[in-house]
């Protein structure tokens, strides 16, 4: 078995500056650390039970497609309002999916979509019954 200590995301932006201030300022994700310097150093942000890190710099296409961050909130529909009055291009809003989870989507600076989840409190996620 793989026991893992920590987990992290790595992301490599187009433009580190315009991505820090989209995670740091707009999503106000705590910073870890950070390290090098000058506009392409790196920044690695807590992400609940994981961190993610924005290092180096890349000037081709955004990500693949298949890459995904998924981030558990308390309550999305408050997420909801602050991202949008912090001008963050929301993509699809709050939305109780047929599985029962409360989604919402947004995007970052380079188009890697960011779903922001809300998991009901009756939720089998959180609740099983008889155990």
């Amino acid at each position: 078995m793989v026991h893992v200590l920590s987990s992290r995301i790595l992301l490599q932006p187009t433009d580190p500056e315009r991505s820090r201030a989209f995670y740091g300022e707009q999503l106000g994700l705590p910073v870890y650390r950070e390290f090098g310097t000058g506009p392409d150093r790196g920044t690695v942000y807590f992400l609940g039970g994981g961190f993610l890190e924005l290092s180096g710099r890349r000037d081709d296409a955004p990500c693949s497609p298949a890459t995904r961050i998924w981030l558990q909130v308390a309550d999305v529909a408050a997420v909801h309002e602050e991202l949008r009055t912090k001008g963050v291009d929301i993509v699809r809003p709050p939305v109780q999916e047929p599985w029962g989870l409360i989604e919402m989507w947004i995007a970052d600076p380079d188009g890697t979509p960011i779903v922001l989840v809300e998991v009901p409190a009756d939720h089998p996620l959180r609740f099983r019954p008889g155990i």
